[in-house]
Formats: structure tokens, sequence, C-alpha cells
């Protein structure tokens, strides 16, 4: 499995005298964030000693002082492919972003293009879309985005890589 690392959550400024630092989560898992739990940051390894969701807070152990926390203003923390499948729950219909990355985007048999990243706009994540180049040749555009809801997006089958649409094609026409 890829040990290629995502951006989940973002350090921000130093809160009190013991350690607490701001929090902003930049997943749709905070579960994932427990005492005892070490993540890879550009600071190095930080293991959690505390966390409080409803303050937006958190301490890393070997940095319970205003002193040493002052350091991690900033710092980035990431996770693992592996990490994140360990340690997130999916619901039903739910699935990561690097499940769908790279999947192929067909409207009933024909293939619209390929997913290059998903972007999240206010509450709803968009497909950005390379389009596919029999298509290009025939006029449509290089790149175009997808709402991805229901009443577009069928069915995600991260096994083979293959996002089912409806009416995408008319997104695709429009962009």
């Amino acid at each position: 499995m890829s040990q290629e690392q995502f951006f989940i959550a973002q350090i921000g400024r130093t809160i009190g005298l013991w350690g607490d630092l701001k929090f902003h989560l930049h997943t749709d898992f905070p579960e994932q964030f427990k005492v005892g739990h070490t993540y890879k940051s550009n600071r190095g390894d930080l293991t959690i000693s505390d966390i409080n969701f409803k303050r937006g807070t958190i301490r890393f152990q070997g940095y319970e002082s205003i002193d040493a926390a002052k350091k991690l203003t900033n710092a980035k923390i990431f996770s693992t492919m592996a990490q994140t499948k360990e340690n997130c729950d999916l619901r039903e219909g739910e699935h990561f972003w690097f499940d769908i990355i790279g999947s192929t985007v067909k409207q009933g048999d024909e293939v619209l293009g390929v997913i290059e990243d998903i972007q999240r706009m206010l509450d709803t994540d968009y497909l950005s879309i390379k389009t596919d180049p029999a298509l290009i040749e025939a006029g449509m555009p290089k790149h175009f985005l997808l709402p991805y809801i229901k009443r577009y997006v069928i069915k995600a089958d991260t096994e083979d890589k293959v996002v089912y649409t409806q009416d995408a094609k008319d997104i695709l026409e429009a962009s």
C-alpha cells in the first residue's frame, strides 16, 4: 500500500499556558484523532496527549508548555492511506477521496474522462475531471467540474476505479 501522505489538519496558535494549540481540521473524519495516536507532521512525529473538539484544541506529548508548543504553530499534520483506512469508519456509499481520484467517469457506456482531483466548495464536493481525448477532439472543454451528488453520480466503484454518472455530459457540454 502506498505511503503517500495526505494533509489532514493544521496547528494554529497557542492557547493558555499548558501547550494547548488551536486545531484546524482538513478531514471529514475527526474521530481519527485520539489520545495516544501518532501522526507525521512537517515538524516531525507528533503524539496526541489531549484533544478537545468542542474547544478546537490539541496538545502533543513533549510540547506541554507554551514555549514548546509555539514551535508547532502552523505545523501541518499528515496521514497515510493505510493509517486513514485503519482509523476512519466509512458509512454505506462513502469513499475516501484517494480511492475516487484516478477513476474513469462514465455515462452509460461512454467515457467522459478521468478524475484528477476533488475540490470542496461550501458543502459540496466537485470532481475535477480531465475530459477524454476523443471528446476534446470533438470540441469539448479539456476539463470540467461535476458535483458529487446523487443527481449526477449514480455509483462509485472503487475496486474497478469507475464512477458511473447521469446527465454529466450536459455539464461537460455547458462548460
